[in-house]
């Protein structure tokens, strides 16, 4: 395939996928505002009119924001490939250093600030306007630089040296060079599952050993009857930032943590808790976590295998605007142009993700109450304003969890209440 060739397939695709990414946005906020005179029937007797059209004005107004941001992302690509963006920042590579391995290193991290900083206007709005619209933030402003100064120092300190380890691999080890990276790149995330917990989570959130001794105790015992260790069960100050509440695992091995948000436990009762928690274990007995690791490092492999099949080739640079080719534009450049082709696919992962969330929802009602995790989750939708109703064509794509009126449906059969 010549240059010219493989610039029209890019554009093809690029295009098809805007245009669809627009046209789902357009459907869920079609399907969204169809919907917002009128309660679910499902949630009529839970969620009162006022809040139902809360959860819909928030889900309009995030899906504006979306599609702005969309054309903008859409724009940036445009602009570091065919626009030479790249191109000026592989010459400021250079002239930093004499060093091939330098170079590809500073380019990879100046594309990296420099798309953080073109995008920081979309994540203030988001954070400081339209999530204070609608009451969720919580953040003050020296909170907000404090945690992009914090997590900019530690990308570079953990990013640089993993670039300059793969850099020198893609340089050093041949035409099967991405064999050896993939096995780097399976061992710096098994790595980052096992501290993650104790040592970065910490550097952004206060985590605190839960200090209600009934619900400890209630916990306790599920973890027993479902045969579950973890290190702790711990709560997190996440009305630090937000209003939003959530649970979740987090760890690797014996190094696994319960972590619940301290929005959450303001919200629900001691059974509704127990409720959340056997569901989120049944994604640990079910092997979900583990089934998604194998199948995240499966799809790496492939695409670092297809990597090394374009990175020879001259068209892959020219057909997208690029005169500087190098190991690290290689990189940069294919996970830069990845999601244009591979958008279409997005709904295979999310069916596997609805699969599993009825799995774990089944055996949460196998060891709590299933009408207790309907009334969560009924809380859980009401108080994050999110919205009962989705698009199908919307939700095939985007949707990690089955649409609340299946979902709550699915649970009532489950406790035999249908």
């Amino acid at each position: 395939m010549d240059a010219s060739t493989f610039q029209t397939v890019f554009l093809v695709f690029f295009g098809l996928s805007v245009a669809l990414q627009l046209y789902l946005s357009w459907r869920q906020s079609r399907a969204v505002a169809a919907h917002r005179p009128r309660v679910p029937t499902d949630f009529a007797a839970t969620v009162s009119l006022e809040e139902h059209r809360k959860a819909a004005d928030y889900t309009l107004a995030k899906q504006r924001l979306a599609r702005y941001d969309m054309v903008f992302q859409a724009a940036l690509l445009l602009l570091f490939t065919l626009g030479g963006g790249l191109n000026v920042l592989a010459a400021a590579a250079q002239d930093f250093s004499g060093s091939p391995l330098t170079q590809g290193v500073v380019l990879i991290v100046l594309f990296l600030l420099v798309n953080m900083v073109l995008s920081l206007p979309f994540t203030v709005y988001r954070t400081f306007k339209l999530e204070a619209a609608f009451g969720f933030n919580r953040t003050t402003a020296a909170t907000f630089i404090a945690d992009q100064v914090k997590g900019l120092l530690l990308a570079l300190l953990i990013g640089v040296p993993l670039l300059y380890v793969v850099l020198y691999l893609m340089a050093a080890m041949g035409n099967n060079w991405w064999l050896y990276v993939w096995c780097v790149w399976v061992a710096f995330s098994l790595a980052m599952m096992w501290i993650f917990p104790t040592w970065i989570a910490p550097l952004f959130n206060r985590f605190q050993p839960l200090a209600d001794d009934d619900l400890r105790l209630k916990i306790e015992n599920l973890l027993q009857r479902t045969g579950f260790h973890s290190k702790g069960v711990f709560v997190m100050d996440g009305s630090k930032r937000s209003g939003h509440g959530n649970a979740y695992f987090t760890g690797l091995g014996r190094n696994k943590r319960i972590v619940f948000f301290d929005t959450l436990l303001n919200t629900l009762n001691h059974d509704e808790t127990e409720a959340v928690l056997a569901h989120e274990l049944g994604h640990f007995r079910h092997r979900h976590i583990v089934q998604q690791m194998v199948l995240n490092f499966a799809l790496g492999l492939g695409l670092l295998w297809v990597l090394g099949q374009l990175l020879p080739q001259p068209a892959f640079y020219q057909g997208l605007g690029v005169v500087f080719p190098s190991h690290a534009m290689a990189l940069l450049l294919f996970f830069l142009v990845l999601p244009v082709f591979v958008f279409v696919l997005s709904p295979l992962p999310s069916i596997i993700s609805r699969r599993n969330e009825y799995q774990a929802d089944r055996f949460a009602a196998q060891y709590a109450a299933a009408d207790q995790l309907i009334s969560a989750l009924t809380k859980l939708y009401r108080d994050n304003a999110a919205t009962l109703v989705s698009d199908g064509w919307y939700s095939r794509f985007y949707d990690s969890h089955p649409d609340a009126r299946a979902r709550i449906s699915a649970l009532k059969k489950a406790s035999g209440s249908l």
